[in-house]
């Protein structure tokens, strides 16, 4: 009987898992040791001291006057000064305890992997355009367009470019409906993800590829694609060697969104005139009053069969989030998933914020996916966030995506999205590490050609899988 490559994968997988619960064991254990009662008493102390630091958060970010600044100053001092006592009381046991926690993380997503991994969006090789328009803002990025020299570059590659003028009102779908109406076989956009949707909605509406040329401040759509963020003119490579991707596009009402669209506290902050200029005040100002529910909407978020009553701040995304990596914070895993992804965070008072940071689980936090989302309130309309940029919709607002709807082209040599690392399940790694022999491995056995006769009277007796599936 031969076992194919993949068992003995599989059997390496077992035996990270066991590294993982070791090291973590080990990573607990070795200042509980070193310090004995003293460490103990320092890990008790630890725990409360981060469940202090994040009700000091919340007092920071709910309180006025001198009550806020205190409390601000616990935020920071409490953190400082544990990491100082543990420092000085077990300093190279914590560093130890730091290395097996690091073996322990990388172990554990070692075992976990997936052994197919996700599969990237198909490609399509198609010709290139014959008359791409590209509409630029030179005002994005801090200039981007002026400083790569996007225009010049798209002319000498055939593209037509529409430049929004700084000073200037202008109507971006209008352009692009007007280019598509002229003959354009190809819209493109340079600018943040605000404009990139507005353009992004006209291509889908009229079956047209679209071009992502990452001249924005943050491109989050750019580098969900794979996009290079460095060098927002390798973008313009797909005009010549491109390949074609089907993503999904988001809409708030009928409002298009490429990232995210946003309700609640945030929103309501960027509603104000004053936010460009002064952030931190701004929004030190209101959250006191959005947090607390005395100022803003109530809202009412219905996701399929969930439903989430008043929470202070809502993310509604165009495929969801990473959650379970802390580095992929804000990435997409993919863009074709044809689902919503609903990030609610409802904080009750300082109890519940330190809740959010001790407990994995945390009430307070709801992360979940949903084909719509329905975001009600009790006025009749709703402050939002859509891609970063400020509005106010009509309630209810609903929240959709359309699978499929939008046809980008990207350059076929690009940095691609990198995969999540699996999220570290201990329950998982135990039930893993627990497994003997080959009764749980998951691959299927090859049977030799020349099988014993018993092996042929009892083919009909044997599970499909073979003794592995017993």
């Amino acid at each position: 009987m031969g076992v194919d490559w993949s068992s003995r994968g599989y059997h390496a997988q077992r035996w990270a898992a066991r590294g993982a619960l070791l090291a973590a064991a080990l990573a607990v254990a070795t200042p509980l040791v070193y310090g004995g009662l003293r460490g103990l008493l320092l890990l008790v102390l630890g725990v409360a001291g981060l469940g202090l630091s994040a009700a000091a958060v919340w007092w920071t970010l709910t309180l006025r006057g001198p009550l806020r600044w205190g409390a601000a100053l616990v935020a920071v001092c409490v953190p400082a000064g544990l990491l100082t006592l543990f420092a000085v009381t077990l300093f190279w046991a914590l560093l130890v305890s730091l290395a097996l926690w690091g073996l322990a993380v990388w172990s554990g997503r070692y075992a976990l992997r997936r052994t197919g991994g996700h599969t990237p969006a198909r490609e399509r090789r198609l010709p290139p355009p014959r008359k791409p328009v590209l509409i630029m803002n030179p005002r994005s990025g801090g200039g981007k367009v002026g400083r790569f020299r996007l225009r010049e570059k798209a002319e000498r590659l055939g593209a037509r470019v529409v430049l929004l003028e700084p000073g200037q009102q202008h109507d971006v779908t209008e352009l692009a409906r007007r280019a598509v109406a002229d003959g354009a076989d190809l819209l493109g956009a340079a600018g943040g993800d605000g404009t990139q949707a507005l353009v992004a909605a006209v291509a889908a509406e009229h079956d047209v590829p679209f071009l992502v040329i990452s001249a924005g401040t943050r491109n989050h759509f750019a580098l969900d694609l794979g996009l290079d963020r460095g060098d927002p003119a390798a973008c313009l490579d797909a005009l010549t060697d491109g390949v074609e991707l089907r993503v999904d596009l988001g809409f708030a009402g009928d409002q298009p969104f490429v990232n995210n669209a946003s309700f609640g506290a945030y929103a309501a902050i960027v509603q104000s005139p004053a936010y460009r200029d002064d952030k931190i005040g701004t929004s030190l100002e209101m959250l006191p009053d959005l947090l607390t529910g005395q100022q803003g909407p109530r809202l009412l978020v219905r996701a399929g069969d969930n439903t989430l009553t008043a929470p202070q701040a809502v993310l509604v995304s165009n495929n969801p989030y990473r959650t379970g990596d802390p580095f992929g914070l804000g990435r997409r895993e993919r863009l074709d998933s044809g689902t919503l992804g609903v990030l609610g965070v409802k904080v009750e008072g300082a109890i519940s914020a330190a809740a959010l940071l001790l407990n994995p689980d945390p009430a307070g936090l709801t992360v979940l996916t949903a084909p719509e989302v329905v975001i009600e309130a009790d006025r009749d309309e709703i402050e939002a966030g859509v891609d970063g940029e400020a509005m106010v919709l009509p309630a209810p607002v609903h929240c959709r995506i359309a699978p499929g709807a939008l046809r980008v082209r990207v350059p076929r040599k690009r940095p691609g999205v990198a995969p999540a690392p699996p999220r570290l399940d201990w329950r998982r790694l135990r039930k893993l590490a627990a497994t003997v022999g080959r009764t749980a491995a998951p691959t299927h056995l090859h049977w030799p050609r020349h099988r014993s006769r018993h092996a042929e009277d009892h083919k009909e007796t044997t599970p499909p899988g073979g003794p592995s599936d017993t």
